[in-house]
């Protein structure tokens, strides 16, 4: 569709600008593309002399089990949006980031575009701090260990409640929980939040749950997560039968 579109523009003079997408959906629930589909737009983009966007604010700095998403699969962005865990949670900061052909139209005239607090040494300070721990610390492999090991965890409570969960799916430590009806997820989200397990919603509903954990999350906090999933996936389901049966 992507290259249906493109090249209809072209053929009309609308020749398109950039193409911006994520690289794993976050609003979105968490949706994994198939592993050929940004070097496809990659290509694509070439082909039409459009610039690639790709927004790691979610998927950035270590979540997907690389630095930046799009390393996974080999593609290098024309322009990167950071923001979120770039200010190491304590400062909130975005950057974007681009190559050198696409800031050189700044380059004789830097006021084409001005900022009031860009480049604000606190936020900078703490974005440097940031990037330093997830190198030194090795939090991107880490994050890559330890989110196999969570989403087979995952993975296996929901064995036998495929009447309630349709997939469990992520990169990384990105992980989404697909139910089969918003209720269902709401219902799965409110027992977990009762074992002191936060987990996030996407969009405006629960029919997928986000768990994104902080990239130290240690293996006994992992098992602690899939103990209490695969309690609340049992609870929900001896409450439902009771009330069938009432």
């Amino acid at each position: 569709m992507l290259e249906k579109i493109m090249r209809t523009c072209s053929m009309v003079g609308e020749e398109v600008a950039a193409v911006i997408l994520e690289p794993i959906q976050g609003e979105g629930g968490v949706i994994v593309p198939p592993d050929d589909y940004l070097q496809n737009v990659r290509d694509l983009c070439d082909k039409y002399g459009a610039l690639m966007i790709l927004d790691e604010v979610q998927t950035g700095l270590g979540r997907t089990g690389k630095m930046f998403c799009c390393e996974h699969y080999g593609v290098v962005p024309d322009i990167m949006c950071l923001a979120k865990a770039l200010g190491g949670g304590v400062m909130p900061i975005g950057a974007t980031i681009a190559t050198e052909e696409v800031f050189s139209n700044w380059f004789e005239n830097p006021f084409l575009h001005t900022t009031t607090f860009g480049g604000n040494p606190i936020a900078c300070a703490a974005a440097i701090a940031t990037i330093n721990v997830i190198i030194e610390e090795k939090l991107p492999e880490r994050a890559a260990v330890m989110g196999d090991y969570l989403l087979d965890g995952l993975r296996e409570a929901a064995k036998g409640h495929e009447d309630k969960v349709s997939e469990v799916r992520g990169k990384g430590l990105m992980i989404g929980i697909e139910f089969v009806d918003d209720k269902t997820g709401y219902e799965v989200s409110k027992g977990l939040f009762d074992k002191g397990i936060l987990v996030a919603g996407t969009l405006i509903n629960a029919k997928t749950i986000r768990i994104e954990p902080p990239l130290t999350i240690e293996k006994e906090q992992c098992d602690y997560v899939c103990k209490a999933f695969s309690e609340v996936l049992k609870e929900i389901e001896y409450e439902g039968y009771k009330r069938r049966f009432a």
